[in-house]
């Protein structure tokens, strides 16, 4: 009998009924629309914005927008352990279990490697055939990092040779190589650890939590602490003092709300500026700040944010946020390489003269390629992945 994966004995299943559903809660679109809106701007630094912007240098003084990374990390792992975890506990023998995660496995990856092989690809080709500006990088860091990618190995990657040479346009790639890496180990924690499961994750992250910052520099690409974090909400929705720590006062009030918000932002954001070293143990304070607003948002309560006009766009960006991710620099170096065609051969591109055209062409390849991506990749290929997977759970039920 496989033991209950919750730190406690099995909740009784009225405990149990009471975790947050499998549906979509708009608090936590709303977070990954941010943390997206977090990456662009951290990413168009030297990507598309190649000269001395004012704006943008002093952001990125006050401020480290690749936090944005950790909100995604802690949002995926609540997001997928509140779906996985439940029906690994509903598994009597092995078999079941490995019959539930191969399942798992199966669903994921349509989710997930269609839409980044693609987007592998055309920047691959890109860097052979629209390259004429360099823009895309040279063809062997491309061939390269399209390699690591696709091995999911691109985390490891972008750690050895990010300080040693060039890495390929897919460099954002990292990150889903460390969410595949760590979704593959999942559930062969939870089969080891069983009951002990919250636990084992609790460790983990006070390891990494209490790094310095050299020491986690050394490890930045491996970090887990966030992805981990957001799994101990999902374990902990399951017993009864979660519903008892729901921060109910929050529905009374807008300006709480607000502040509940955007206090943690600006704390993830001002704790990722390199300039201003606020405490040793930085990325340790993000990864618990971003799973304080997973942990706000997973109620369902919309209490991080009042239906409206702005979340609405805010959970529209949380929506297509895989897409952003896949397609923004493929956006950003394709812009550079039109407008080197378009330009008089020795043009100067690092002046602000370009602003405007860049900004403009960057946007709207952006939301077409993501858009595109969205609805015909992504979107079909998820259902395509989801009916596989519900075949193939019926045939080893």
């Amino acid at each position: 009998m496989v033991d209950s994966l919750a730190a406690v004995d099995l909740p009784p299943r009225a405990a149990v009924a009471e975790r947050p559903g499998r549906g979509r809660i708009e608090d936590i679109e709303l977070l990954r629309g941010i943390a997206i809106l977090f990456v662009l701007v951290e990413h168009t630094s030297f990507n598309l914005v190649t000269w001395g912007s004012p704006l943008l240098e002093t952001i990125r003084t006050y401020f480290g927008l690749w936090t944005g990374v950790d909100l995604f990390f802690a949002i995926s792992g609540f997001v997928i352990a509140r779906s996985l975890l439940p029906v690994l506990e509903t598994c009597t023998d092995l078999l079941h279990f490995w019959n539930a995660t191969i399942v798992f496995w199966v669903r994921r990856g349509w989710r997930t490697l269609p839409s980044a092989w693609l987007w592998l690809a055309l920047l691959l080709l890109a860097s052979i055939f629209f390259n004429e500006s360099n823009a895309f990088r040279s063809v062997s860091s491309n061939v390269a990092m399209t390699v690591a990618a696709l091995f999911n190995v691109a985390n490891i990657h972008v750690q050895e040779n990010a300080f040693r040479g060039e890495i390929g346009a897919a460099f954002p790639y990292w990150s889903l190589s460390l969410e595949e890496q760590f979704y593959l180990i999942l559930p062969i924690l939870a089969l080891l650890a069983r009951r002990h499961l919250p636990l084992l994750l609790a460790a983990l992250v006070l390891v990494q939590l209490f790094l310095p910052r050299q020491e986690m520099l050394n490890i930045v690409n491996l970090r887990s602490d966030a992805l981990m974090l957001g799994v101990l909400i999902a374990i902990w929705a399951g017993h009864p003092s979660y519903r008892q720590c729901e921060p109910t006062g929050l529905a009374h009030s807008r300006i709480a709300r607000a502040a509940m918000l955007v206090m943690p932002l600006w704390l993830i954001a001002s704790m990722g500026s390199h300039t201003l070293n606020i405490v040793p143990f930085r990325f340790g304070v993000v990864a618990v700040l971003s799973a304080l607003l997973v942990f706000v948002a997973s109620y369902d309560r919309d209490y991080l944010m009042h239906k409206g006009p702005l979340k609405r766009l805010l959970v529209w960006f949380g929506s297509r946020s895989y897409a952003l991710y896949l397609t923004h620099i493929p956006a950003f170096f394709a812009t550079r390489e039109i407008w080197f065609r378009i330009e008089p051969p020795g043009t100067d591109f690092n002046t602000g003269a370009f602003a405007g055209r860049y900004a403009v062409t960057a946007l709207l390849l952006l939301f077409c390629f993501a858009e595109l991506n969205y609805r015909f990749v992504e979107t079909p290929l998820r259902r395509r992945g989801a009916g596989i997977a519900a075949r193939l759970a019926l045939r080893v039920a």
